[in-house]
């Protein structure tokens, strides 16, 4: 089986967004997704970071995020995001419900609504001990699966 594995760190920031995207868009297309499987993906490492940016680096501005992409070519594509900034629990996040009106939803829970139906698994991770030269103290990870 091929594998592709790449990794780039971005500055926790809005405006680096799309170069998150376009960094994952590229190696899932060349893995071979394409149209409304490579735009969920592009959603969804959207949505992640944006809310990293938001929530975890909240309180604590100037983190970076991590990603890392590895691919078993014909089969998936995992994204790996790693942030240092503050955990959350996904638990305590209301659930949203899209038939709900936009003006009577709640806020929050959009981006995890949207990252858990783009991709095929989503799995959440925090307070993780690092064991490398590489790796920092303490982080939080957040591993998203699409299947081809």
């Amino acid at each position: 089986m091929r594998l592709i594995d790449r990794s780039l760190t971005i500055p926790a920031r809005f405006d680096q967004l799309q170069r998150a995207s376009a960094f994952v868009s590229e190696i899932a297309a060349a893995a071979g997704f394409r149209d409304l499987q490579l735009n969920r993906i592009e959603l969804a490492v959207d949505e992640a970071c944006s809310n990293i940016i938001e929530h975890a680096y909240a309180q604590k501005p100037g983190g970076e995020i991590r990603i890392h992409v590895h691919v078993e070519l014909g089969y998936r594509i995992v994204i790996t995001l790693i942030d240092t900034g503050e955990p959350f629990d996904p638990g305590t996040v209301l659930p949203h419900k899209p038939e709900s009106d936009l003006d009577e939803s709640q806020a929050g829970g959009v981006g995890l609504f949207l990252m858990r139906r783009a991709m095929d698994d989503v799995q959440f991770e925090f307070n993780v001990k690092g064991v490398g030269l590489d790796q920092p103290e303490r982080f939080n990870r957040l591993t998203m699966v699409k299947y081809l």
